[in-house]
């Protein structure tokens, strides 16, 4: 199977459930993601969240156009202080138990998977940036985490 890096995109961040979410866009369309596909994500993002509890409420998404019929929402909140909470939706796949080809209807997932190589570059600077903002600080910087996103560009190299 050949591999290829696709695009990563980073809209601002959205508030969504009352929890404040960076953005992170992954597809091999250089053009990005289309905005009915974005829409259709957002809606179901709030079934994706775990209640509050005292952990400042953050997050980041990965929404991710598949290079088929298939569109991916990821969904990672901070949770417990330092604790990644993970939850996922997908649209078109029916190998995800999808009921239809349309990238735009989008289902919760009860798999545990997390993410595949291209969803998950942000994983690990995401980590970093909560630590660097929320944990080591005296005095935790939530607008200072929201603004520390991976760069635009590839999905990474490989090693």
């Amino acid at each position: 199977m050949a591999f290829e890096e696709k695009f990563l995109r980073t809209p601002p961040p959205i508030e969504v459930g009352g929890r404040r979410f960076k953005r992170y866009h992954v597809s091999a369309d250089p053009t990005g993601i289309a905005p009915e596909i974005e829409k259709a994500a957002y809606a179901v993002l709030p079934e994706l969240l775990p209640e509050p509890d005292g952990t400042p409420s953050a997050g980041f998404v990965v929404l991710h156009r598949g290079g088929d019929t298939g569109a991916y929402l990821n969904v990672y909140s901070w949770v417990w202080d330092n604790v990644l909470h993970f939850r996922g939706a997908a649209a078109g796949q029916p190998a995800l138990d999808c009921p239809d080809l349309d990238p735009t209807h989008f289902i919760v997932l009860t798999r545990p998977w997390i993410g595949c190589v291209w969803e998950l570059p942000p994983i690990t600077h995401e980590r970093d940036a909560w630590v660097t903002h929320m944990l080591v600080p005296e005095q935790p910087d939530l607008d200072a985490y929201l603004a520390d996103s991976l760069a635009e560009g590839s999905t990474g190299g490989r090693a």
